[in-house]
């Protein structure tokens, strides 16, 4: 299996922990899911405005794939794609990622999906929701990805991983994409850890009254759960992460996104009680907020195979967002490993008051709040005790004994980013 240039930056070891009761596995992670050829726009303004699009790459489950690969780790996509010239460009910059490929199907009869958008945020169904959201427009049905079938798949690919991620997204396709999702999400003696975000998109849904009911069922059958505060809100009037917890008790960890605020986890203890941890989200100069759900799910999950604590898991979350919404795709260039868990280490103080730039990856600088005739203070490779402070807000880590997450009336998507300004990273695709 081919790694990614980065993946020298910091291997995993030959005796990293695995996850408990988990056999022998041939890839970290298993992405299974539906990727299309997404078309950018070269310039602000409606689709019906824009002269000219870029190519790109976009899937929520390929996105983690990618972003996975490129932080060292083994990772595997499993999906379908047409003969046509976009399932070869699909294939050649998942694979170039370094993600193994190699079970990806051709279809011959049905074509890859492609979709355009602009540049805003995607629209999640909530009441109320603001009517300049970005625009997104898929060609997806009838693709070769729809066709997927249980009896279609390979199930020793899927199982022969520690995790294998999924989103509600697939379950949205088709029947036969939902009979995939049911048959992984069954609980089973050998099955790996599932891990699942629930990618609530009500315009997704053939029939919108019947998505929040599927979603909730499969996320049940789950290890691993990701869900926006806003999502539970808009498709099962959930408010505050809780009340979410109180309706998906089955799965070991619960991951509520508040936005612009952090992440709140429920990692559950052998006595059956919840250890309850919640890590502020930083904040970034915001390019584009698509891709940053997918980049925080690769980030805890990275966090998750090296069994860090669930706060450096959130935090790691928080920084691959932040490497997402500093570019104009949906795949963002991860920071370096050693990069990452050195700012993931950082103290509550200096963490709360570091902001990240676009660039901040790429040249191994992060960026602080201290103002510079740029606009922006840079610091290269400095330690914690390096990091710039400036006076303000203080970032607040909690566990099970002093609980903080946001109030549970803190609507994450009331406020949204916009593109070009500094402002706290949203941890949704």
């Amino acid at each position: 299996m081919t790694r990614s240039p980065n993946a020298g930056d910091a291997p995993a070891p030959a005796d990293a922990p695995v996850l408990a009761g988990a056999p022998a596995r041939d890839a970290e992670v298993v992405c299974l899911g539906e990727s299309m050829v997404t078309f950018l726009p070269r310039a602000p303004g409606r689709l019906a405005e824009v002269p000219a699009f870029d190519r790109a790459i976009g899937g929520a489950e390929s996105n983690v794939a990618c972003t996975l690969a490129r932080s060292g780790h083994t990772a595997r996509w499993v999906s379908r794609v047409g003969t046509d010239g976009f399932g070869d460009h699909l294939l050649s910059a998942v694979a170039g990622c370094g993600v193994d490929t190699s079970h990806v199907q051709r279809d011959p009869l049905r074509p890859t999906g492609i979709y355009f958008r602009t540049a805003g945020e995607r629209a999640t169904g909530l009441h109320g929701e603001a009517a300049d959201r970005g625009e997104v427009l898929y060609y997806r049905a009838g693709s070769a990805a729809s066709a997927m079938t249980p009896g279609l798949l390979d199930h020793a690919a899927l199982h022969h991983a520690r995790i294998l991620h999924l989103t509600g997204i697939t379950a949205a396709l088709s029947d036969g994409c939902l009979g995939v999702l049911r048959a992984l999400t069954r609980r089973t003696p050998d099955r790996p850890l599932v891990s699942f975000d629930v990618n609530y998109r009500a315009g997704l849904w053939r029939d919108p009254a019947q998505g929040p009911g599927l979603l909730l069922g499969l996320a049940r059958g789950c290890d691993l759960v990701f869900v926006g505060e806003d999502e539970a809100a808009a498709a099962w009037e959930l408010h505050g992460p809780g009340a979410v917890r109180a309706a998906l008790p089955e799965p070991a960890t619960l991951v509520v996104k508040h936005g612009a605020a952090g992440a709140t986890a429920f990692d559950r203890q052998p006595d059956g009680t919840d250890t309850v941890t919640f890590a502020p989200a930083l904040r970034v100069e915001v390019v584009a907020p698509v891709g940053a759900g997918d980049a925080f799910a690769a980030g805890f999950l990275s966090g998750t195979l090296r069994a860090l604590p669930v706060v450096t898991r959130l935090r790691l979350g928080h920084l691959m967002a932040a490497a997402a919404l500093t570019v104009p795709g949906d795949l963002g260039t991860p920071p370096g490993r050693a990069l990452a868990d050195r700012l993931a280490a950082l103290g509550p103080a200096d963490w709360g008051t570091l902001r990240l730039g676009p660039g901040w990856t790429a040249d191994g600088a992060h960026r602080t709040g201290g103002r510079t005739a740029d606009g922006v203070h840079r610091t290269a490779g400095g330690t914690a005790d390096e990091v710039h402070r400036t006076g303000g807000g203080t970032g607040t880590v909690n566990d099970s004994r002093t609980p903080n997450p946001p109030a549970a009336d803190r609507g994450s998507s009331a406020e949204r980013h916009v593109p070009g300004r500094c402002r706290d990273s949203e941890v949704r695709t």
